[in-house]
Formats: C-alpha cells, structure tokens, sequence
C-alpha cells in the first residue's frame, strides 16, 4: 500500500502579533507543521506499521521560504515519513482551497501508484475543512471526512466516522482520500535520533511549472483583519444569593 499524508506549513500561533489596525504581524512567526496535519502523518505512519507497507510520503505546497526551510523539513520528516514532496512557488502564498487540491492532486499523480491519501481535518491557519474532499472529488478516489478510527481489512479499509449523533463503520476499498479527526490518534513526539535521521531522507521540491497545471487562485485576499479587542468589566461577583443572581443577570442584558 502506497500512502500520501498532506501537510501544510503555517505560523507559529503564540509569534502572531496584533498591529495598531489590527492587521497580523507574522514577521517573527516561525513556521511549524500544521497540528491537524500531525494527526494525518501519526494516522499514516500507524496504518504502514500495522500492513508493513513501504514509509509514507509526504506531500504539502507553499511557499520556497517554507518548504526550503531545513528545520521545517526535519520537523515533517522525523515523525516516520519516507520522504517529501513539495511543490513551492511564491505564488501559492495565499490560494484557495480549489486551488490548493487542484496542486496536491497534480503532485500526488506525478508521484503515482498512490492508493491512499490521508489528509487532517483542516489546515491550522485557515481550517476551511474543504481541501480534502475536494482532493478526492479531482483524483478520482473514495473519499470520506470525520476519520476516527482506520482499520486494515485485506484489500480493503474499515473507516469509522465520529459523526454528531452516531458512529458510522465503512468498508472502504482504495485508492482513497481520507480526511481524520484529532480524536483519532496523538502524534508522537520525534527524538533527537529521529530528527537526525530526518535530515538524511529524500526531499523533492518541484516548482507550479513543473506540474501538469496552472496554479491561479480564484480569490484575492484583501485583508485579514483581528476583532477589536473588548474591556474587561472587571465586575465580580461573590456567592449565589438572589442578589447576586439579579445583579449578574442585570450586567449580562447590558451587553447582549
């Protein structure tokens, strides 16, 4: 079994800081592997170890200041991955979710023979929860979100998927695109011997012209804006009695 995890690059939160404007200042933000892409690599790499199918591949699109960052790809590539794939272009600093599965759906056909693409739930900058459906719909394969659980059966995958007010248990038959949930596992944390030999393992970064494609965002982004920070009232409140209940219930009709 051929398994593709996805993962985006994305600012570290606690470096975001807020301008005067409330326009972000990313400026000192390093970049990080995206948490819900740390489930879709730890979900990979556990499905390899239980089939003893060949090491995952890794697979993400970004910028050339990210994913030619040695550190980053260290950070992708110790957590039992194979090798990575990236497609890097300053032109992809900011597309859409379209666009973003349109490139990985061209980078994953380039690779080829791929029979399972697990990807998170969403990315930990724009969480838009649309990348891996879409990436389903153009390759092509099943495809199915809310993963909680994978188990192997033979040629084919048991899928639960954790939905509002059920489980749901599938018969999956590959190639799939399978979009996971944080529930369904935690992703482990890389040692120094790991990270070591991260630096060692394969790592292709092809440029959007060296794809099968055009990569052209249907949006442009105007701005992104933080709210207005709001005021602490300050009002506190000691004990149950019916006055403080009254007073509480008073300030609350205030702001709403």
């Amino acid at each position: 079994m051929k398994i593709v995890a996805c993962v985006k690059a994305v600012p570290e939160e606690q470096d975001i800081s807020i301008k005067p404007d409330h326009t972000l200042d990313l400026s000192k933000a390093e970049l990080k592997v995206g948490q819900y892409d740390l489930n879709a690599v730890e979900a990979a790499v556990q499905l390899q170890e239980a089939t003893g199918s060949e090491e995952p591949l890794l697979v993400s699109i970004g910028t050339p200041k990210g994913l030619k960052n040695t550190k980053l790809q260290k950070a992708m590539l110790s957590r039992g991955a194979g090798a990575l794939f990236g497609v890097a272009d300053d032109s992809l600093d900011s597309i859409d979710a379209l666009t973003t599965a349109s490139i990985l759906a061209a980078a994953i056909t380039k690779i080829g023979g791929v029979d399972l693409v697990v990807c998170g739930e969403g990315s930990g900058d724009i969480y838009s929860q649309q990348v891996g459906p879409l990436l389903g719909q153009l390759l092509g394969f099943a495809n199915l979100n809310a993963v909680s659980r994978i188990t192997p059966r033979g040629e084919k995958l048991e899928v639960e998927r954790t939905l509002e007010n059920e489980v749901e248990v599938l018969e999956v038959t590959l190639p799939a695109v399978l979009s996971v949930t944080t529930d369904i596992n935690k992703a482990r944390i890389p040692g120094l011997k790991e990270i070591l030999a991260a630096g060692k393992k394969p790592i292709t970064v092809w440029g959007s012209g060296d794809l099968a494609m055009t990569a052209a965002s249907n949006i442009e982004v105007i701005s992104t804006l933080a709210p207005p920070k709001a005021e602490r009232k300050q009002i506190v409140l000691e004990g149950d009695s019916d006055e403080n209940i009254s007073q509480l219930a008073d300030n609350l009709r205030k702001v709403l």
